[in-house]
């Protein structure tokens, strides 16, 4: 049974995830077809409404609600060893993200809490309440050695939810207090809240930030990442943070062979006219359950050109959805990936973008004195 487009939601369906003993899928019998201007049952309906062969108004279409759960973290700060990632620490304020991007690697993780890495993952969030002060304790432990920290590796820090929560930008006042080094990945325009403290951080070489424009494609993007700020208000957040004083860069991801590759350059073009002074770009990445997500979407979205897209894509990953190779994941093997490299490096040195991170300092990293007490110099 085709599954049904949500308004609002990336993902068309709340499927198991890889640890739970049974699947169910949603079949047509025939009988629960609606009539008379009636609007399908979505493919994720409560049983009891599909067993009753009941159907759904267009009015009443199940569209799940976003539900955040309070937990307290016992640590914050989380460590790789991934020679594909610039970075070994990362901090992740929010698990799950509103976004809704069909193609997040990120997905996975709902598995872990025994929740679908399809719409619980956009639907069901959890926010650890208490980072800025864990934060705080971890840097604080006289064996920690200062290293740059990222934040958005996961999931957006700037997601809709952020702006009520405003945990993001309690864990930056720590950063700030620290004057430790932190990187932003993020494809929020909530950003520019925060540009006080982030030029703050700028003018000790502590900051950097990275926004991540797949497509200028306005219907696209609505499509493959709902709640996120549309590819114009992005490069007004290049812009913004950039007149700020604020290193940014433009991280091209996902590029999806044959839906948004032909963009590769004017994505380039776009953010370097809005003043990125850095490039980056990632090939489409479908681990574990992401892979049947976008499988489904795409066949919902751009049913004529699934197939091809598909091709391609397996084209570029050893013949299959995805290679975790750590020499290719991010870029991908074989002819079509090698042409993706290099239009990408012509356009970078069209452009003038750089393909290097600019380096943050350490050498400002102190703890502060405990509250109360003075500082001995």
């Amino acid at each position: 049974m085709q599954a049904v487009p949500i308004k609002g939601r990336g993902s068309l369906s709340n499927r198991g995830s890889r640890f739970q003993a049974h699947t169910r899928e949603a079949i047509s019998d025939d009988w629960a077809w609606p009539q008379g201007g009636q609007e399908a049952v979505p493919a994720d309906a409560d049983e009891s409404v599909r067993a009753a062969g009941a159907a759904v108004p267009a009015s009443a279409a199940l569209r799940p609600a976003t539900t955040i759960t309070i937990e307290k973290a016992r640590r914050v700060i989380s460590r790789n060893t991934s020679p594909d990632i610039p970075f070994d620490q990362a901090v992740n304020a929010y698990r799950g993200c509103e976004h809704g991007c069909i193609y997040c690697y990120a997905r996975p993780s709902h598995a872990y809490l025994d929740l679908s890495p399809g719409l619980d993952f956009e639907t069901r969030l959890y926010a650890k309440d208490n980072a800025a002060q864990v934060l705080r304790h971890e840097l604080s432990r006289p064996a920690y050695r200062p290293a740059l920290i990222a934040m958005g590796s996961n999931t957006d820090p700037y997601q809709p939810i952020e702006r009520r929560l405003r945990i993001t930008a309690s864990l930056l006042g720590v950063f700030d207090e620290f004057s430790h080094p932190v990187s932003i990945t993020t494809k929020s325009a909530l950003i520019t809240r925060d540009i006080p403290i982030l030029a703050r951080l700028a003018r000790r070489n502590l900051v950097r930030v990275q926004l991540s424009i797949g497509t200028l494609d306005r219907e696209l993007a609505r499509r493959m990442e709902p709640r996120a700020s549309t590819p114009a208000a992005r490069l007004e957040t290049i812009r913004a943070l950039k007149d700020a004083g604020i290193p940014v860069s433009v991280i091209i991801a996902p590029v999806i062979p044959g839906l948004s590759d032909h963009e590769l350059e004017r994505v380039a073009i776009a953010a370097s006219g809005a003043g990125a002074s850095e490039a980056g770009y990632v090939l489409l990445r479908l681990p574990r359950e992401v892979a049947q997500l976008f499988r489904e979407w795409l066949q919902a979205h751009y049913p004529m050109k699934a197939a091809h897209v598909m091709n391609l894509l397996r084209s570029t990953r050893g013949g299959n959805d995805y290679d975790a190779d750590f020499r290719q994941r991010m870029s991908g093997s074989g002819v079509y990936a090698d042409m993706l490299r290099q239009r990408f490096r012509r356009i970078c040195a069209r452009t003038g973008l750089s393909r290097q991170r600019i380096e943050l300092d350490t050498s400002h990293f102190q703890r502060p004195p405990p509250h109360g007490q003075l500082g001995l110099f």
